[in-house]
């Protein structure tokens, strides 16, 4: 961690981080696909259910990331029996959380799809979709804690195992459930529930296997407020960006009601294919944050600025690549999904939109995550926020009301123009005026 070029190490800690991105998002595509066959109120059923899945991921990655930069810095230090501790908090944590949020879920099943944005046609879908997804709730909030542990312990590869084969064990599943045993939309759910609960498998086995730094026991789990308190603060920023994201999915559901399912269908695709896109960066971006945790904590101040620029021009240029093919085509992208000439035409506007302002977002990502790996908590929750949706949801409702559905299709590009120039701001005092010009002295 402080001896390999930064930019190879970095490159080496991202690749099974993208690659393990890619193919989960790939499910993510082609279960829109499939689903889109069984109509466009099946379609919009996904959309609602995503802005459920992202509060349960919103609770994964608090304690992954809160955990896992923490463990970072620990390993960098060299206190490797502080790193197990902390890591089995976050986990349990984790998993006790997904648990609770689940038991909640099904006692207001019907209110919590309203409340999502569902419409009355897209209601049943949504219904038979979400209960799968809530017997896999706490196997999903584990899951994305144990991945950002192994990332930011620099065992990126192990993640990889996990959710890659998790994916295409859904993108199989997918058309066997759904058209050969006839179970519709309930089989969609099934395929994910199953899937989930393998990676889940797979990522614990490399723990309890003795493949990680850290190890994860129900004796290690530190029961003080103070210690869960810091995993909590300091994965805020990762909370707070999850949990705005899903609000912010849920108000543009709200606001995208009134255009009908079509709308709805056509808005969901387009934030499918959109994170598509940009899990190339963050990828890229989740290499970073290990590389800067550990160098952070070890005084190598200097390997921390050299992999944050690295890792903004790296992001850029790939995405850059991606967003141009995806904008010429972005007609044909969308008919991919649902071959419905009026989703098609809200969909292709929005999708061209969303591909010129996501050049603007490398930089606000790298610079959250970078703040968050070194332990600024409050800059990186407060940048966090306005990316996800302190900026984004007022805008939403103004352009939604000023410009109706061209309005909607609008707020999220400009919320993320608006964003990079606060982390302008955020980068240049944590480079050069928070962390230490000189690198600290090799700890003995």
């Amino acid at each position: 961690m402080t001896g390999t070029p930064v930019p190879r190490l970095i490159l080496q800690l991202s690749v099974p981080t993208v690659l393990s991105m890619l193919v989960t998002n790939i499910y993510n595509l082609v279960d829109t696909a499939f689903v889109g066959q069984l109509g466009t109120s099946a379609s919009g059923a996904v959309g609602v259910v995503f802005g459920y899945m992202a509060i349960l991921q919103s609770v994964g990655f608090m304690f992954g990331q809160g955990g896992g930069s923490i463990v970072s810095r620990e390993l960098g230090a060299k206190e490797p029996d502080k790193a197990s501790r902390t890591a089995s908090t976050a986990f349990f944590c984790a998993l006790f959380m997904g648990v609770f949020l689940a038991l909640i879920s099904l006692l207001i099943t019907d209110p919590l799809i309203r409340f999502l944005g569902s419409t009355e046609t897209i209601l049943p879908y949504a219904r038979t979709y979400i209960r799968y997804i809530l017997f896999a709730a706490p196997f999903m909030t584990a899951s994305f804690t144990l991945n950002n542990i192994l990332r930011y312990e620099g065992k990126a590869a192990f993640g990889m195992i996990g959710l890659m084969t998790g994916g295409i064990l859904n993108i199989i599943g997918d058309p066997i459930f759904m058209f050969g045993l006839h179970m519709g939309i309930a089989g969609a759910g099934l395929s994910t529930c199953l899937s989930q609960i393998t990676s889940f498998c797979i990522l614990i086995s490399m723990f309890l296997r003795g493949k990680t730094t850290t190890r994860l026991s129900l004796r290690n789990f530190m029961t003080s407020l103070p210690a869960i308190g810091n995993i909590c603060a300091t994965g805020l920023p990762s909370l707070l960006r999850q949990s705005l994201s899903s609000i912010a999915t849920i108000i543009l559901n709200w606001e995208t009601h009134p255009y009908g399912d079509e709308a709805l269908a056509a808005m969901s695709i387009v934030s499918r294919v959109s994170f598509f896109i940009f899990s190339v960066a963050l990828g890229i971006g989740q290499g970073f944050q290990p590389v800067s945790g550990f160098n952070y904590g070890a005084g190598r101040y200097s390997r921390v600025r050299q992999g944050y620029k690295f890792t903004i021009i790296a992001s850029e240029l790939l995405m850059s690549v991606v967003l141009i093919t995806v904008t010429i085509f972005s007609g044909n992208v969308i008919g991919i999904f649902r071959d419905d000439p009026t989703v098609v035409e809200i969909g292709t506007r929005a999708l061209r939109l969303q591909c010129a302002a996501l050049l603007f977002l490398p930089p606000s990502m790298v610079t959250e995550m970078l703040l968050q790996s070194t332990g600024q908590k409050l800059g990186a929750s407060l940048l966090s926020a306005l990316r996800s949706g302190i900026f984004f949801i007022p805008i939403l409702l103004i352009l939604s009301y000023a410009r109706g559905l061209s309005g909607i299709e609008e707020a999220q590009p400009m919320a993320y123009f608006i964003t990079f120039f606060p982390a302008l701001g955020f980068a240049f005092w944590m480079l050069n005026k928070k962390m230490p010009q000189e690198d600290a002295p090799p700890a003995k």
